[in-house]
């Protein structure tokens, strides 16, 4: 049997896909009420971008670990401002890559960059750190680039240099509040209101943007009920942590962090575990 929402109300927290999230809503029978919770900006002044190009190109780096297919996509873009891209790929392709999930990967492969290391799924910090460790590579006196997304792992880094490395932060943008914020104002106060059923967060950015408006809005406190008497659907552990950070649990993590798994899972067991939340 097909799962459904059976018509419950789903918030949809996403940017960049929301129309292809709400779709799949739709498809499964939920009523989707989109409000994008961010917005990735790229740094106009690079200098670090730069940094490590130079450095890649003079044969500097040991290892590159890339954590979003975005962020790898932005780095070429900056990068080729200031050097051939054909360089910048081939001074890649001859440095031990780690690539921490499928969308990375998806770059590197049309790059056709080898990859040294796949970070399996969940694809967090710490599967990051467990597959370096696996491969039996001394990290100590490693020079190692991070290219960073919207801002800094601290768990990730401090894992890195707790192994000797000597690290280097590559940020290539930032996050940001959407430039219209308005649904996402009308989101705090549906959920303030008990207006909403579900909510389905595809990242810790949203959960503290979510978090930020309810604040400014003086909501903060009516928020975290809110989402208690509701479903609450996380991608993935690092995202439940953020959750729980804020003071919201988390009820259901997809199985596999993609957003096809997310939402199908969510409007298999949204309906019941609804029911028992509010019974």
């Amino acid at each position: 049997m097909t799962p459904s929402f059976e018509d419950l109300s789903v918030l949809v927290l996403e940017s960049r896909r929301s129309r292809e999230m709400a779709a799949l809503v739709t498809t499964y029978g939920g009523r989707p009420v989109t409000a994008p919770a961010l917005r990735e900006v790229p740094l106009e002044s690079n200098p670090d971008a730069l940094a490590c190009a130079d450095a890649l190109l003079r044969g500097e780096y040991d290892i590159v670990i890339l954590l979003t297919g975005v962020g790898t996509r932005a780095l070429l873009e900056v990068v080729s401002t200031k050097h051939p891209r054909e360089a910048f790929v081939a001074a890649l392709a001859k440095t031990k890559v780690v690539a921490r999930g499928p969308k990375p990967l998806a770059v590197l492969r049309e790059l056709q960059v080898p990859v040294w290391v796949t970070v399996p799924e969940p694809n967090t910090w710490r599967e990051l750190l467990a597959a370096l460790d696996a491969t039996g590579e001394p990290m100590a006196g490693r020079h190692v680039a991070v290219q960073e997304y919207g801002k800094a792992n601290d768990e990730l880094l401090q894992g890195l240099e707790a192994r000797g490395a000597h690290v280097t932060r590559v940020p290539v943008y930032r996050w940001a509040l959407p430039e219209d914020v308005e649904p996402l104002r009308a989101a705090v106060n549906g959920i303030a209101r008990g207006e909403l059923d579900v909510a389905i967060f595809t990242t810790s950015v949203q959960v503290v943007h979510l978090m930020e408006i309810a604040s400014a809005e003086g909501q903060a406190d009516t928020v975290r009920d809110g989402l208690r008497r509701m479903v609450v659907a996380s991608i993935g552990p690092t995202t439940t942590e953020e959750l729980r950070n804020q003071g919201v649990a988390a009820d259901l993590e997809a199985s596999h962090p993609k957003m096809g798994f997310l939402v199908r899972e969510a409007a298999e067991r949204s309906p019941d575990l609804l029911r028992l939340k509010r019974s």
